[in-house]
Order: C-alpha cells, then sequence, then structure tokens
C-alpha cells in the first residue's frame, strides 16, 4: 500500500471534490491518501517546501514550486465568473487605491497575482487568512480586502462594496476562463502513480455528482459560511468540467497565466514541462 499525503483546503469546492477519495466511497487501489487540510496559502508554503505528494495550490504560487510538481488534469479550479474581489465599506475610485491598505490572503495566491496585474499601483498589502479579510475591512484595519471564495457570496450582506471583480477583469482582457487553483503532484511519484492518481480525483468528483447528500456532513464540518445556500453556491460556481479535465482550453489558460505572470514579472520563469499529461 502506498501512503499518499494529500493537501487540500477546507472549502466546500475541494472537501467536495475529495470526500469520495479521502472517506473512502470510491475504491482507491494501492492507494492510501493521509489528508492535510489547510489554508491555501499554507499549501502553497508547504508545496514550496516539498511536503506534500499531492497538493492544491494557487497558479500564483505555481511557478516557485515548478521544479517539484506537475500540474494533474483533474481537480482544478477554473472557469468564468469566478473570480476574487476587490472589495471596502465604500467604492475607492482608482486613483485613489494607491494610498489604499488591502488585505490580501497571501502573497502567493492567483488572487495577489492578479490584483498586481490590474492594480500595481496597489503597494501597501497585508496578509490575512482568507475568511478573516471581510472583518478587517468592516472593522476598518485596512481600507479594502480581496476576497476568495465564501466571500464571494457574501459581502454584500455584511455591507461591502465592490471596488472589482478580478475575474471580469481577466476574461475581457484574455478572452479564456481564469484559472485559480490546481492539483499539483510531486515530480519524485513515478508517472504511473501520478496518471492513476488524477484518475482517482476525477472518480471522486464524478462520485459526489452522482451522490450529492453523501458529501454534505463532510463538507459542513469544515465550511466557513454554514448557509446551505453558500456552500452549494461555492460548489456549483468553483467544481465544473475543468475540475473533471482541463482538456486543451484549460491548459491553455493556465500556460496565459504564467506567462503574463512572467512578462510581468510577478512570477519566475517555468523551464519544465508544467503538466502531467502535456509540456510546456
Amino acid at each position: 500500500m502506498k501512503k499518499i499525503t494529500l493537501g487540500f483546503s477546507p472549502c466546500p469546492n475541494d472537501t467536495f471534490i475529495f470526500d469520495a477519495l479521502v472517506n473512502k466511497r470510491i475504491t482507491t487501489g494501492n492507494f492510501h491518501f493521509e489528508p492535510v487540510l489547510a489554508d491555501v496559502e499554507q499549501l502553497n508554503i508547504m508545496a514550496a517546501e516539498s511536503k506534500l505528494d499531492i497538493t492544491k495550490i494557487s497558479l500564483g504560487a505555481y511557478a516557485r514550486v515548478s521544479q517539484n510538481y506537475l500540474i494533474l488534469d483533474s481537480g482544478s479550479a477554473l472557469g468564468k465568473g469566478v473570480g476574487p474581489l476587490l472589495v471596502s465599506k465604500k467604492f475607492i475610485p482608482k486613483p485613489e487605491l494607491a494610498q489604499a491598505t488591502v488585505a490580501i490572503p497571501g502573497l502567493h495566491t492567483t488572487a495577489n497575482l492578479l490584483l498586481s496585474t490590474f492594480y500595481p499601483e496597489i503597494e501597501n498589502k497585508t496578509e490575512c487568512l482568507f475568511s478573516e479579510i471581510e472583518n478587517q475591512v468592516l472593522s476598518g484595519k485596512v481600507d479594502a480586502g480581496l476576497l476568495i471564495h465564501e466571500g464571494r457570496f457574501t459581502y454584500e450582506k455584511k455591507g461591502l462594496t465592490k471596488i472589482a471583480d478580478l475575474g471580469e477583469l481577466w476574461e475581457s482582457a484574455f478572452h479564456v476562463p481564469l484559472p485559480l487553483g490546481c492539483i499539483a503532484a510531486s515530480r519524485s511519484l513515478n508517472e504511473q502513480d501520478r496518471f492513476e492518481i488524477s484518475d482517482l480525483i476525477q472518480q471522486s468528483i464524478s462520485y459526489g455528482y452522482a451522490h450529492p447528500e453523501e458529501s454534505k456532513l463532510y463538507i459542513r464540518q469544515h465550511a466557513q459560511e454554514m448557509e446551505e445556500s453558500v456552500i452549494q453556491s461555492h460548489i456549483t460556481l468553483y467544481v465544473n468540467e475543468f475540475s473533471l479535465n482541463l482538456r486543451p482550453e484549460g491548459r491553455s489558460a493556465i500556460r496565459l497565466l504564467l506567462s503574463k505572470g512572467m512578462e510581468t514579472g510577478h512570477l519566475s520563469s517555468v523551464t519544465q514541462p508544467i503538466f502531467n499529461s502535456d509540456s510546456l
């Protein structure tokens, strides 16, 4: 039996994706998965230290770990209408953002990469756990915040105002789906194992779609927002056809994100093949 450490976030999209796998609702063959649940920025840091065999990471963090990890074809988060939101208590015009303090969910997140791309004038950033950003803005500790995950569905109810949807800016500029996160596999695993694990993740997602009630308890145990409609909206938005299989369209969008990040100097160069099933 091969023990595989598996990192993913406690957010509903990830717990939905991996429920059937880690709770043995599907047959996992010769693999025993040891789940490690952590905030995505913590997973980014762990990947930089090569601590996990398989892990969810921000695509904004992939360049710095590309020597040690390949991207699997299943489990990714990308699509349209999925972008991070820049919010504040009252609307801040673009010329004033250069003086604003902005809470971000991590330096190496895709959200921060997009913020640096579309708002390079914003330099005064403070890192926060993603689930605390709304409160940081509401309390006045920061002028604005960059929301990911459940924040997209809750900020208006909490009295916050949208300054910009970074996903809309990406889609308008490049006309491709926005890549947010991927499932990365250590290059130290053999190729066959990586392909089999990617297939198991796809099976886990398919099982979740076919048996939606079975994963609900596991998802609720880890969700930041307990409202059922928020949880379901989160899953519906972030788990989609690209989660099942990146396909050429998804891989092209990821290449474009990395390329733009390298062009602007926000990401380091990636020189090796990046996909388990393809090459850069």
